[in-house]
């Protein structure tokens, strides 16, 4: 179970010590199947699709480090995964672009919620290394990525924050940052994507509620899912197709909302300002012009509030 489902928990249990949890901590020293998946479909943008590519990330294959036939995993068929691929890359870079927006605008701190293999930190340190970087996933894929990254020669700098949170013991994510450098009196970005359709509303509320009382200034870019029949015909095959998946991971899809829904939901959460992305939006701004007829489908939504 990935740390997209137990974030529901998290929500709502009381923190257990973490030093308590030290051991059951070591334990966990893989990573999580979905952030292996992420990093090989970014990679595979680069070797598949045409140029120019919405985001260069092969460091994440160097991470993951698959056998030689990784190619012919059903799931990495370039025809299967291409809305897949699309997405992953147009999201990633539209979070990285808002990123070196926020920090022209003063914005230090780059909270990532669910960061698995995330590379920006080894990809743009021009920009990560200007800010704290905090990324939270479980204590496996945390233990795991922290010795790959020594492994290759890239290290753990000061700045760049790798943040355990077992949910399984209770561990508040919250909490957890602060314990890790985190200043609550800075403004901050925080980014938390491919993560709202695994959690209930209330989870969202509450995750909302939190990031909304953060220093003003600081900024959420979330994705959400749009429910089916708000989709065009020509998606129901993928949706469906990451339905089934997510079901047979034991991490069902439970989660979707109309922008308006959205919106309204983050404003409520006490969010000064709020704003809908569409997968149109994306489509215009990074695949327009392709040869290769690659774009994002519909169906995953971005909202950006400020507090």
């Amino acid at each position: 179970m990935d740390l997209k489902h137990k974030f529901a928990v998290n929500m709502k249990d009381n923190p257990t010590d973490p030093l308590e949890n030290i051991m059951h901590e070591k334990q966990f020293t893989v990573p999580d199947h979905t952030a292996v998946r992420v990093a090989l479909w970014r990679a595979l943008h680069m070797q598949v699709d045409s140029p120019p590519h919405v985001l260069e990330d092969e460091i994440g294959l160097q991470l993951v480090d698959p056998d030689e036939n990784w190619h012919q995993r059903p799931d990495m068929d370039p025809q299967f995964c291409s809305g897949f691929r699309a997405s992953i890359v147009a999201r990633a870079r539209f979070v990285e672009d808002l990123v070196a927006v926020q920090l022209g605008q003063g914005v230090a701190q780059y909270v990532i919620l669910g960061a698995g293999l995330d590379t920006f930190a080894q990809r743009r340190p021009e920009i990560a290394s200007r800010m704290r970087v905090f990324e939270v996933d479980q204590p496996g894929t945390q233990a795991w990525k922290r010795q790959r990254l020594i492994d290759l020669g890239f290290g753990v700098p000061e700045w760049l924050r790798l943040v355990p949170v077992d949910f399984e013991a209770g561990w508040i994510w919250w909490e957890q940052l602060k314990n890790a450098g985190f200043d609550t009196g800075r403004p901050t970005m925080v980014a938390s994507t491919g993560v709202t359709q695994y959690l209930t509303k209330d989870a969202i509320a509450a995750m909302l509620r939190q990031v909304a009382r953060l220093a003003p200034g600081s900024t959420l870019a979330m994705t959400f899912l749009l429910p089916f029949e708000q989709t065009g015909p020509e998606e129901h095959s993928e949706i469906e197709t990451a339905k089934k998946g997510a079901r047979a991971s034991g991490t069902p899809f439970i989660s979707f909302f109309t922008p308006p829904e959205m919106l309204e939901m983050a404003r409520e959460a006490g969010f000064r300002e709020v704003r809908h992305v569409s997968s149109a939006d994306l489509n215009k701004r990074y695949f327009a012009g392709r040869t290769d007829g690659l774009q994002l489908p519909s169906g995953e939504e971005f909202l950006v509030a400020t507090t």
